[in-house]
């Protein structure tokens, strides 16, 4: 049996050449064929089909042009798969930030989100540079259900206007609670033909969702809508009655103007863009890396980010990060490196010079039916039913997070949330009088895929060659999980069974939990056995309420009881082959 020890004289120490270098440099290094360039082709262009109609629908939402969204796509998309640490990240406009752009929109104009979104990006730069990105892992997982759940909701509301077609007399209220009391008023003046397109979007979205996954529903919805105005002359509006079209050609470069006193205006909301766009894009990066078995480099990712951010307001673009819901068809659709994001940005600049003019026949109530279906999405149901069921302190920080998010700033409901984790968590720290020692669990960033057999934990099994048996000491909570999770990443690969002893573990968040979970499920698709063992009461009870229950992992009294267990199962799968 093994320790995990973190042995700081055997650290090696990645070159700060090393630590940015873009995978798409790390691919080419590698070895780049015709077969890896017909699949990232697929993917790209797979990608592109499901992005077109998301990006104008974005856009839209957010107060800027449907060309707007797809100009973000296409510098921004094209810049993250080009610099970034990820080799599979989607760059582009993202739902997460419709509320918070829209009201940067209209407290500062469009010249006055060019400019937070360029300040956002020198500031994502700086992060990445200075290697801080490490400590955007540490917002604890409630706090991110949290204020996903809330934009989520925010975006709905947002989108009843044109789902309803609603008349109003002035411009729409931003804010929850003065938005939906003016909505109700004008009730009365909801276009059914609207409502029709809507619910059709909305329901051919779902059902291809369900009976045809793999046919890009969101596309065929809206070309059906368009369709459908067009032919029917159905009197609603459209992205040519409201916008004019979209342009065929990229715009000229151009700088918005620039003063001392509104860079002070603007720099809060360059904060808060910063800052969600730093969660969001490192957030669909572990996503990835989670359904790949790959691992991304967090500060090269950000740098990446920055960059993009500050060239695409330059043709027009708004605020881009990396999108999770883009990134995962990328993956499913058998992407092999970065070409394929770069891929997909050159396949919706084509569509923007050859097809732009058909643009004009879509519906703003078909798009606003991709956003609401963009925005169920968003909402991670089974982790917000079972973070209100695992702890009290969990469901504290989800809530106020959720509430602060929709009714106040989402600003606050991050710094706070985090605040009040960080105060549940030491609290709990507190009670754990059956901690006897701890070890340094933290470690630094590092460049992570090119070093993959170099582990930042003391780590030989002995005596078993196939099964691996670890010890955890100290607290299992959301400062220390990405640490552990880069330890353990690369033993499903190696071994055919799993083992941890929890003895020593006092107390384990649903972070925690979070990464035992994508542990466990990446040891299924290994075929690794995967074993808990010594685990106490209260520890166990915890994980169970987060999910993590056989057969995803199983549980033993000690780690005699695993190994035996263990053995058997190796056996078991032996004798099946």
């Amino acid at each position: 049996m093994t320790t995990i020890v973190q042995d700081t004289d055997k650290q090696v120490r990645a070159s700060f050449k090393d630590l940015f270098t873009p995978k798409f440099v790390t691919v080419l290094r590698e070895g780049y064929d015709g077969k890896a360039l017909r699949a990232d082709l697929v993917a790209g262009l797979t990608v592109a089909i499901v992005a077109l109609p998301l990006s104008m629908a974005i856009a839209i939402a957010s107060g800027a042009s449907p060309a707007q969204g797809l100009y973000t796509a296409v510098i921004g998309g094209f810049i993250v798969s080009l610099l970034g640490g990820s080799r599979f990240q989607i760059g582009g406009p993202a739902g997460a930030f419709i509320v918070l752009v829209a009201s940067i929109v209209h407290q500062h104009g469009m010249d006055g989100l060019f400019l937070a979104t360029m300040m956002a990006g020198l500031m994502l730069m700086t992060v990445g540079f200075f290697r801080l990105g490490t400590y955007i892992k540490f917002i604890p997982f409630p706090v991110t259900v949290g204020f996903t759940v809330g934009i989520a909701a925010l975006i709905l509301t947002s989108q009843i206007k044109d789902l309803f077609g609603l008349s109003l007399i002035g411009p729409e209220p931003l804010e929850f609670m003065e938005k939906i009391p003016v909505l109700w008023a004008v009730r009365e003046s909801a276009n059914f033909p609207a409502i029709f397109v809507s619910v059709a979007t909305i329901g051919m979205i779902a059902g291809l969702q369900r009976f045809k996954p793999s046919w890009p529903g969101m596309l065929i919805a809206v070309v059906g809508g368009a369709c459908a105005a067009a032919f029917l002359s159905l009197p609603i509006e459209t992205i040519g009655s409201k916008f004019g079209g979209i342009p065929s050609t990229l715009p000229v470069p151009s700088f918005p103007s620039l003063t001392a006193s509104k860079i002070i205006e603007i720099l809060p909301s360059a904060f808060t863009l910063a800052l969600l766009g730093a969660i969001e894009s490192l957030l669909s990066a572990v996503v990835a890396d989670g359904m790949t078995g790959r691992r991304h480099r967090s500060n090269c990712e950000l740098v990446a980010q920055g960059v993009a951010n500050f060239v695409a307001p330059i043709f027009g673009g708004i605020c881009v990060t990396g999108t999770i819901a883009r990134t995962a068809t990328n993956v499913r659709a058998g992407a092999r490196s970065p070409i394929a994001g770069i891929m997909h940005a050159l396949f919706i600049l084509v569509f923007i010079v050859v097809a732009a003019p058909l643009a004009s026949f879509i519906p703003l109530a078909s798009l606003a039916g991709v956003l609401v279906m963009v925005a169920w999405n968003m909402i991670e149901k089974e982790a917000f039913l079972s973070l209100l069921k695992a702890s009290r302190g969990d469901a504290v920080v989800l809530l106020t997070t959720l509430g602060l998010t929709i009714f106040r700033d989402l600003t606050e409901a991050i710094v706070i949330g985090f605040a009040l984790g960080s105060v549940m968590f030491i609290h709990r720290m507190s009670s754990a009088t059956r901690i006897a020692a701890h070890v340094p669990l933290v470690i630094e960033d590092r460049a992570d895929s090119d070093d993959r057999d170099q582990e930042p934990f003391d780590a030989v099994t002995a005596h078993e060659p196939d099964i691996a048996v670890y010890r955890i000491s100290g607290a299992f909570f959301f400062g220390a999980a990405a640490s552990l999770g880069a330890a353990f990443d690369n033993i499903v690969e190696k071994k055919r069974a799993l083992i941890i002893d929890f003895a020593q573990v006092p107390l384990v968040d649903s972070t925690g939990a979070k990464t035992l979970e994508s542990l466990g499920r990446k040891a299924a698709r290994n075929n690794v056995a995967f074993y808990i063992c010594a685990a106490s009461q209260e520890v166990e009870h915890d994980l169970i309420a987060n999910g993590i229950e056989p057969p995803l992992i199983c549980y033993e009294k000690d780690i005699n009881a695993a190994v035996v267990a263990a053995h058997q199962k190796i056996d078991t799968s032996s004798a099946a082959l």
